[in-house]
């Protein structure tokens, strides 16, 4: 299967000069910080990275910034972080879309080596996901009822995605190849605003988004979760299984958030980021605002923890497009 991408923005190949060459050894943090956010004010990402980051200010002694950088599945941000410099006083908070799928599927398209220039400072949450499906007009109420339905209805059913080459894609790709479903991919601009409004009103049938977005409308039956993408059951939600539990086990993205820095940046820096990241993970007011939104703290142990899952990622990531076959042009 090959897909077409229109509209991608172009970046530039040009880097300047070397990371390392502009690396200078001064006291960290010597100046405010800026954080960059591979999408516009408000989505998930944007909201880990502002609770983050005003615990790491604490922390480090310094401001925290956030700057809003959306663009060509963050690599508008990727391209910021790489041309800063490597001192720590630059990072980006993205996701499992910017910072593993995307360096897959626009390989060559970036002007650099996003492994070589690019370095993980920690993982820092979970966001487990809903497999929903509309509550109006639509008669399956579980997963068997779902697929029974789809194979009795090929071609009629859609899914909807965030876009072409988004996690929601592949996932729902994989999942209907496990089932055995004809679906038609009904791609959705706009985040996750405009799919919610479609399921509700019944014009999308079957989408992945995560928790905090889709939990009250599972809650006033507007939505139906016929299972939960996370490794268990959740609390607040007792009655939905797992993938896992329903015969789907690998399938489905739990989306993570990560913080990275220019792989240039001196360790002492490294570590002082890593240090901050970790302890505004455990502020009472980051736990408790996660737990409203259905978030996970996922703290990376070390350096060392953070470079290994990140790679494992990236290695993901490069055997699932080769096998759905998804591509961007």
């Amino acid at each position: 299967m090959r897909i077409a991408r229109r509209g991608f923005i172009a970046v530039s190949a040009s880097l300047g000069a070397a990371p390392g060459a502009r690396a200078q050894q001064e006291p960290f943090p010597a100046r405010p910080i800026r954080v960059l956010v591979p999408y516009a004010p408000g989505g998930a990402t944007d909201i880990v990275a502002r609770l983050v980051a005003e615990e790491m200010r604490r922390t480090l002694g310094q401001p925290v910034i956030v700057e809003n950088r959306p663009g060509a599945s963050g690599v508008v941000a990727i391209e910021a972080l790489v041309r800063a410099r490597p001192d720590g006083h630059t990072v980006m908070i993205g996701n499992v879309t910017t910072n593993a799928i995307t360096p897959v599927l626009f390989a060559r398209r970036m002007g650099f080596d996003y492994q070589k220039e690019v370095a993980a400072v920690g993982r820092l949450a979970d966001l487990p996901a809903f497999v929903l499906v509309t509550a109006t007009n639509f008669a399956p109420r579980t997963m068997p009822e779902f697929v029974a339905y789809a194979r009795a209805n090929p071609g009629k059913l859609n899914y909807c995605s965030a876009g072409v080459g988004s996690y929601p894609q592949f996932d729902a790709v994989m999942f209907a190849r496990k089932a055995g479903l004809d679906m038609v991919h009904v791609p959705t601009q706009g985040g996750a605003g405009p799919i919610v409004a479609e399921i509700l009103n019944g014009s999308l049938h079957l989408c992945m988004l995560n928790v905090a977005t889709t939990a009250p409308h599972v809650r006033e039956g507007r939505m139906r979760a016929l299972a939960v993408i996370s490794d268990a059951r959740l609390p607040e939600f007792p009655d939905v299984p797992t993938m896992a539990e329903l015969g789907f086990a690998g399938i489905g993205t739990v989306a993570w958030q990560g913080i990275y820095a220019p792989a240039a940046t001196p360790r002492e820096a490294m570590l002082a980021l890593h240090r901050a990241a970790n302890e505004a993970l455990a502020a009472p007011a980051v736990l408790e605002a996660f737990r409203r939104q259905g978030i996970r703290a996922v703290p990376s142990a070390s350096l060392e923890e953070a470079a290994a899952w990140n790679a494992a990622e990236l290695d993901a990531w490069r055997r699932i497009v080769e096998e759905t076959g998804i591509r961007v042009e």
